[in-house]
């Protein structure tokens, strides 16, 4: 399973982008979108989400 961003609840801040170790996100359109096909949930490189765990809004990067 991958995560997702709930864009209503987005800043557009882009911490996310960077802390992610697989480059399963970037901006499209105003919005940060987690492509689902890259998206590791982070296994193997960190124990939780790093999308999750830098985005200043709780709960805007969740599971799809």
């Amino acid at each position: 399973m991958a995560f997702k961003i709930i864009a209503s609840q987005c800043t557009q801040c882009g911490a996310c982008e960077f802390e992610c170790p697989s480059g399963a996100i970037e901006l499209k359109r105003d919005n940060y979108v987690i492509d689902p096909d890259k998206c590791t949930e982070c296994e193997g490189a960190f124990e939780t989400q790093q999308c999750a765990a830098v985005c200043p809004v709780p709960k805007t990067c969740v599971p799809a």
